[in-house]
């Protein structure tokens, strides 16, 4: 297994001049309310630690003053930590010179904000390519690159235009274009598509999620927005009041919420339109047979079973067979249609709900991975939408 990407260890942040007693007072329980009181010291961020694999995409979620935006900031250095390390590829970031940061940021490490920051009097071409102009390349090679970025987020027809003749969420795709004509292999996102309005908003975690389907890029996301983190994270860290409250999947999250405070996320969030066949899934509510002799298929059948599904020597997908057909020539084995382990809820309910049967789940290589069918769909609506009806 490659090493993480980031990896955030003990990570504490105390604005104020006497950062080592708030530092104590944490130590002993006090809140960052009673430390702020007592003393005006501010803890941004108190010991916080997760690593963030290769290709993730890894949303920080909170709401305003959890310490989420200077989070991010200690893992890019713009603000220098109290305690505690970041590495990046295995490099501490705060022990780094200020030159080999500032090389690293160019080269390595872009950041896309909330306002687009764009240069009014450049071209969407020259903004795009602004990274790069200041990483030293030269224009052919930079404008060249810029102009595939900007084809890439749809924006080639607008080039040569300047950023007041666009949209605001097409602004927001030059900001990001920008970010990425360097090639980073780590971005960073503070709160980036939430100047948009809904529709826009959807639209660029679309551009976003095409673009990681394509580049995989490991990106760290600030939202506030618990929808925009179901959709595009892999995982969700939940902060409050400076600490770490919860760090899983968007399906680890939805089922087990660690409190009050995650758990008020969810109000007015249908949070079953993020289940995936992946999530419903049994993995041995069907017996499975590796090959059609009759034996095989009679051991798999035993107790109430009326039939099985078939798996190759690869566990691929093969068909089923009933018990009806035991012993029977492997022209029996019947065919039915698999679902995709990444399918939406609402597209396994459209299939389910025609097949008297249990529907086979299989990954993207056609390996069986388990079987849903109406009774296990209609206990999901039932507990996921049980606040909702």
């Amino acid at each position: 297994m490659s090493s993480p990407k980031v990896v955030v260890e003990g990570l504490c942040k105390v604005f104020g001049s006497n950062p080592k007693q708030a530092i104590d007072m944490l130590a002993q329980g006090a809140t960052k309310d009673e430390i702020f009181a007592r003393t005006g010291q501010v803890v941004g961020v108190h010991d916080v630690s997760f690593e963030v694999p290769e290709g993730e995409i890894f949303v920080l979620m909170g709401l305003s003053g959890s310490g989420k935006s200077t989070l991010i900031r200690l893992i890019n250095r713009l603000v220098e930590p109290t305690a505690g390390k970041v590495l990046v590829d295995g490099r501490d970031i705060a022990a780094v010179k200020r030159s080999e940061l500032t090389a690293l940021r160019r080269r390595d490490m872009s950041m896309v904000f909330q306002s687009f920051a764009l240069m009014p009097q450049r071209t969407v071409l020259a903004n795009a390519a602004f990274g790069l102009e200041v990483a030293g390349e030269k224009r052919k090679v930079r404008e060249a690159r810029a102009m595939a970025v900007l084809e890439q987020v749809g924006l080639a027809t607008f080039a040569h235009k300047l950023p007041s003749e666009l949209s605001g969420g097409m602004q927001q795709r030059v900001g990001l274009a920008r970010a990425l004509a360097v090639n980073p292999s780590l971005m960073i996102m503070d709160e980036a598509f939430s100047a948009l309005d809904p529709l826009k908003r959807k639209e660029m975690q679309n551009v976003l999620l095409q673009l990681q389907k394509d580049q995989r890029r490991t990106i760290l996301f600030v939202s506030h927005d618990l929808e925009e983190a179901l959709r595009i994270g892999n995982r969700i860290a939940i902060m409050e009041g400076g600490r770490l409250v919860q760090l899983g999947t968007p399906q680890e999250i939805i089922s087990s919420p660690a409190d009050e405070y995650v758990r008020a996320f969810f109000d007015g969030v249908d949070t079953s339109r993020y289940l995936t066949a992946g999530d419903l899934m049994q993995t041995d509510a069907v017996p499975l047979v590796r090959h059609l002799d009759a034996a095989g298929v009679a051991a798999s059948l035993n107790g109430s079973a009326d039939y099985a599904f078939v798996l190759d020597g690869e566990r691929k997908f093969r068909g089923f067979v009933t018990r009806d057909a035991l012993g029977k020539a492997s022209s029996d084995v019947g065919q039915v249609e698999c679902i995709s382990r990444g399918a939406t809820l609402e597209q396994v309910v459209s299939r389910v709900v025609a097949h008297a049967r249990a529907l086979p789940v299989v990954d993207d290589d056609g390996c069986y991975c388990g079987s849903v069918d109406r009774a296990v769909v209609l206990q999901a609506l039932t507990r996921m939408r049980g606040s909702h009806v």
